[in-house]
């Protein structure tokens, strides 16, 4: 009687547990994102360019072809092997240089293999025809954020960086990170581009290898230091879509994701209008002479936004991230040496060169780290500063 009592509870707790694991998943449960990620996704991404759309194509006619060879090569061995078994008293045929066989498994496989280059050879050679372009932007790969320049077309001149949002990052230190759809996929400035129009992307790098790759669109290409590699698409719809660095490019290389904001033609030519507007805004005189309390104020928003998912808000750092408070480099007088930091990088690329920063911003959130925190110590970095540096 007691061993069916004892069975009976232990039977009713396993229950409670799998029904709270249940529960807990259900809460944890995120939704497919459009233009990105599905939940529990096996087949491709559903295209949105003609490219896409024919690698997919491409993509289950290969796979048809080969499980038709599959099925007929086992096909005929396992029947052969069944039919013709030695036990049913099977003689093996003896025969050689046999013509019709010689010519059968040289024409079929011929034609097998035409059949499949044919389709295949006109995609690529779509997908490598970066000609007549539209609107041409040079992606370049930065560990771990990309820089974006429109070189040519509507919104030439444009040029911004993208980096991921910082309350993902804040998320991804937490350890336990909230349900996310966009989780590590969010970031401050997306990549905004005209449906309908055709947009080369000429990829480089500034450190190591990185990729641009954009699963909804069909594009992979690397992004290569001192090379300059190319690649293109036309979206179909308007939406948001995203990608990621496809490169294991550091340690950082899972906060380096894509997104690209498609519109419309009228939307787009609003967000050139207003993108311009807000650029000119910003732009600074590198010889104009600044307060303290103007550096530290925009300082304090570059480094909110470039250098607090690294270093935190509290300038402590974490694991290998060394602190800002009390660092040795921010309070030493020669401000040459943190200058030098922030356009070269440092200790192999693990702190990473800003030097797509302004002369203004560099300037600026150098001097909010001297006077931040316990770092009280009343130096300030011009704009000529950095210009002079960057010689």
């Amino acid at each position: 009687m007691k061993t069916i009592k004892s069975l009976r509870a232990t039977l009713a707790r396993v229950a409670l547990t799998a029904g709270a694991t249940l529960a807990t998943q259900a809460a944890l449960a995120v939704n497919s994102l459009p233009g990105g990620p599905a939940v529990n996704q096996l087949d491709l991404h559903p295209p949105v360019t003609q490219i896409a759309a024919d690698q997919r194509w491409l993509h289950y006619f290969m796979l048809i072809i080969c499980t038709v060879i599959f099925v007929a090569v086992f096909g005929v061995m396992f029947y052969s092997i069944f039919k013709h078994r030695k036990s049913k008293g099977a003689v093996s045929a003896n025969f050689h240089e046999s013509v019709k066989v010689e010519i059968a498994w040289t024409v079929v496989p011929l034609v097998i293999v035409i059949a499949m280059a044919l389709p295949a050879t006109k995609t690529v050679v779509a997908m490598k025809d970066t000609s007549s372009a539209d609107l041409t932007i040079k992606a370049t790969g930065i560990q771990w954020k990309w820089g974006y320049d429109y070189l040519k077309g509507e919104g030439e001149g444009i040029g911004f960086v993208s980096t991921l949002d910082v309350t993902h990052r804040e998320m991804s230190n937490s350890g336990k990170p909230p349900a996310t759809d966009n989780y590590l996929l969010k970031v401050d400035n997306p990549l905004v581009v005209p449906v309908d129009k055709k947009i080369r992307i000429i990829t480089t790098a500034n450190d190591v290898i990185h990729a641009f790759m954009v699963p909804a669109f069909g594009i992979k290409q690397d992004a290569i230091p001192g090379f300059v590699r190319d690649t293109w698409f036309r979206a179909e719809k308007t939406g948001d879509f995203y990608g990621q660095c496809a490169e294991l490019c550091g340690k950082e290389h899972a906060y380096m994701p894509i997104h690209v904001k498609v519109l419309s033609h009228a939307d787009y030519s609003a967000w050139v209008d207003g993108k311009k507007k807000a650029m000119a805004a910003l732009a600074d005189d590198p010889a104009k002479e600044w307060k303290l309390d103007e550096l530290v104020a925009r300082g304090e928003k570059v480094y909110a936004a470039n250098c607090a998912a690294c270093h935190q808000a509290s300038g402590k750092g974490a694991g290998p991230i060394k602190p800002l408070d009390g660092a040795a480099v921010v309070l030493d007088a020669d401000k040459l040496k943190q200058i030098q930091v922030l356009l070269n990088g440092q200790n192999n690329g693990a702190m990473p060169a800003w030097k797509q920063l302004s002369d203004t911003e560099i300037a600026a959130v150098i001097t909010y780290t001297k006077n931040n925190w316990s770092n009280k110590t009343g130096q300030l970095v011009q704009p000529a500063d950095v210009v002079a540096a960057r010689k």
